[in-house]
């Protein structure tokens, strides 16, 4: 890496990027280990799995703080040297990427800093030979409606490609679309959630870094009891102009799917009998309020 010393200038980053030992030494201490035994990682896939089989992502957004333009580049040029086919890439992005709700943090400095990153990766793939299909991925990437417009603009200019994690969301629209759909269903919607308050440090804990939940504005399992199918929907819902909508309610019922896989076929049952309304619910929110302003406009 030798040649980078000095200053690299990158088209599209809103400025250049200065290289000397200090960065170079802390990016080899804190992500050199980290991508060589991905390499490893991968050499063992590979030798199992046909080439061309798999997607090989490397995600690093659960660490303690962003990485800056400047780590990502040598974080790839590492990932070359390795010999990784890397597809994605998930980096930690200034702000809170939380649980099921917006984004919080500035959106302005996000969007720079986005762009950046998609300046970087275009560098990379010319500068290391990594694959041309190679892409930024936004972790814990549902329900950040705020940032989608600038995530859309900035791959238009880029002419570049997204992976966008969403798994969490569709979780959320089964409890929604059960709860809307009453009687028993209800039922099983209000014991999810009270079986889980019970449990509640058990199911936060491996969530720690990417929920903020107020326990103290969680409702009472009582009340919850007594809500009716429209009540329950709209504090689960993010709908961020109705009043009832309670953020820490659904990031805590988003931490809590275990509940519902441990009742195994009762609740897949109930999931059967209210297929077409949970599938109505879930389509409408990935592709209205997640692909369409990502990929549509």
């Amino acid at each position: 890496m030798h040649q980078f010393r000095g200053t690299l200038v990158i088209p599209g980053m809103h400025k250049p990027i200065t290289v000397d030992d200090v960065l170079l030494n802390s990016i080899a201490r804190k992500y050199l280990l980290a991508v060589t035994e991905a390499g490893k990682v991968y050499r063992r896939i590979i030798a199992q799995k046909p080439e061309g089989s798999f997607v090989a992502e490397m995600s690093l957004d659960e660490a303690d703080v962003p990485q800056s333009p400047a780590k990502l580049f040598f974080i790839l040029a590492a990932v070359a040297r390795e010999g990784i086919p890397l597809q994605t890439i998930a980096p930690k992005f200034t702000g809170d990427f939380l649980k099921g709700i917006d984004y919080v943090g500035d959106t302005a400095r996000f969007e720079t800093e986005f762009r950046d990153h998609l300046a970087v990766v275009g560098r990379a793939i010319s500068e290391f030979g990594l694959p041309a299909s190679l892409k930024l991925s936004v972790h814990t990437g549902s329900d950040k409606f705020s940032l989608y417009p600038l995530i859309r603009r900035a791959i238009l200019d880029f002419d570049a490609g997204l992976h966008l994690k969403t798994a969490g969301t569709t979780w959320l629209e089964e409890v929604i679309g059960l709860a809307g759909a009453g009687g028993d269903a209800l039922l099983l919607a209000k014991e999810v959630y009270a079986i889980a308050l019970t449990r509640y440090d058990e199911l936060c804990k491996p969530y720690a870094t990417v929920v903020r939940i107020d326990r103290s504005q969680l409702p009472d399992p009582a009340d919850v009891q007594r809500w009716t199918s429209a009540q329950f929907v709209e504090a689960l819902r993010h709908d961020r102009a109705c009043p009832c909508y309670n953020i820490h309610f659904r990031q805590f019922m988003h931490v809590s799917f275990r509940i519902a896989a441990e009742m195994g076929e009762r609740y897949l049952k109930m999931l059967r009998e209210h297929r077409s309304t949970i599938e109505h619910n879930v389509t409408t929110n990935l592709y209205d309020r997640h692909l369409k302003p990502l990929f549509v406009g």
